[in-house]
């Protein structure tokens, strides 16, 4: 059986088109909503003669939506609302989405499964705080007839379907980054690499495709794991690291997420580190971003939350009405977990964020405007960067 999240044999192979694509920006993902999302297409939610949308309705819907944390900002500020928002359209106002955030407590999350499955949910999405443990859960509302369909993070277990973003891709346009920071010659250069929670499938993903680019390329002196993606974890396994090492002495730091950049920068300040070296991160967080502009961070992965959430919300409507051909269009891809083959799946493009394209990629998408990326503090440094509110 192959490894949780892996494509299946059966399914697209991936091919040299789809890495240079990955150096695009916004046309990229303009060109991707209609391969991801039928709204885009005219195939949900289809424009009447006037020009008006007009929801198809096969009744009343309740789609439970399960969080796992709320240390993520995008998934409060963004996920939850953005799915809100086009289930609403979908359903003319009438379906409704159930929300709940666990906190970071598997225990919490299955207890919000549970309630889900109790009154019963037309469907649950469910962004799991450790896949394997969720796996009972998505067993007993597949027992209840209730479809659930992974969100972001590849649940074990009898799912319907997965939405997510090529993580082993997210991984290697990070590890990428690193290396043509760090530049030639970097074999014997020390890296640091910081990986996300051992329960979360994506860490997987994220540190293979980040040492296939990373390995033979520089030294990786030190690799952590952090439990549950704290920021806290985080900086006390710099600390352990700038011990091991010597601050002078690391060249670059891989860190699986923004959340974590910000504490491994904060690791190697408090150390006397002046003039900080190369830092990756993921998920577009403004904190992340103003970082980028002061020069602190190297960069960050943008996945489009849109197309993520749009296109989750999408299929769940699909699976409700029974519309095969909808839901089939949306995922055309197939990925493996260790307890069920060829799932369906949605994988969204993600894009390598830097200085040099912040205002074409966040701020076109309408993530984040440049003023609330350039407040007092940041004037200077985004005036440098050509940013300008």
């Amino acid at each position: 059986m192959q490894s949780t999240g892996t494509r299946s044999s059966d399914g697209p192979a991936r091919t040299a088109g789809r890495f240079a694509a990955v150096r695009r920006t916004v046309p990229v993902l303009t060109a991707a909503l209609c391969a991801l999302s039928l709204t885009a297409c005219g195939v949900l939610g289809a424009a009447d003669p006037d020009g008006d949308a007009a929801p198809a309705q096969d009744g009343e819907m309740t789609i439970g939506l399960l969080l796992p944390d709320k240390d993520t900002a995008r998934f409060e500020k963004f996920d939850r609302p953005l799915i809100e928002k086009r289930v609403a359209e979908l359903t003319g106002g009438r379906g409704e989405v159930v929300h709940a955030n666990a906190e970071g407590s598997s225990a919490r999350q299955s207890e919000q499964f549970g309630k889900l499955i109790a009154d019963e949910a037309d469907v649950i999405l469910v962004n799991a705080v450790d896949a394997e443990a969720v796996a009972s859960d998505v067993r007993k509302a597949a027992d209840a007839g209730i479809p659930v369909i992974a969100y972001d993070r590849l649940a074990q277990g009898p799912v319907d379907a997965y939405v997510s973003h090529d993580n082993e891709l997210v991984g290697e346009v990070q590890g990428r980054a690193l290396a043509e920071a760090l530049g030639p010659g970097s074999e014997n250069r020390k890296v640091v690499m910081m990986h996300g929670a051992p329960a979360d499938p994506n860490t997987a993903l994220f540190k293979a495709g980040a040492l296939s680019e990373l390995e033979g390329e520089v030294d990786i002196a030190e690799q952590y794991d952090t439990r549950k993606w704290l920021p806290e974890v985080a900086k006390e396994n710099m600390r352990k690291a700038i011990r091991s090492i010597g601050a002078d002495g690391i060249a670059g730091v891989y860190s699986a997420n923004d959340g974590m950049a910000g504490a491994v920068i904060e690791a190697l300040k408090e150390a006397g580190v002046s003039e900080l070296p190369p830092v990756t991160g993921q998920d577009a967080d403004l904190a992340a971003l103003r970082r980028i502009v002061a020069g602190e961070q190297h960069m960050t992965v943008y996945k489009s939350f849109r197309l993520e959430a749009y296109g989750a919300a999408e299929m769940a409507v699909a699976r409700v009405r029974e519309r095969d051909i909808e839901f089939d269009a949306l995922a055309r891809e197939r990925v493996d977990s260790p307890t069920r083959r060829n799932i369906p799946t949605m994988l969204v493009p993600v894009v390598a964020v830097t200085e040099d394209n912040i205002e074409d990629t966040v701020v076109q998408d309408g993530v984040y405007s440049v003023k609330d990326i350039c407040t007092a503090k940041y004037a200077q440094a985004c005036a440098a960067a050509g940013l300008t509110p």
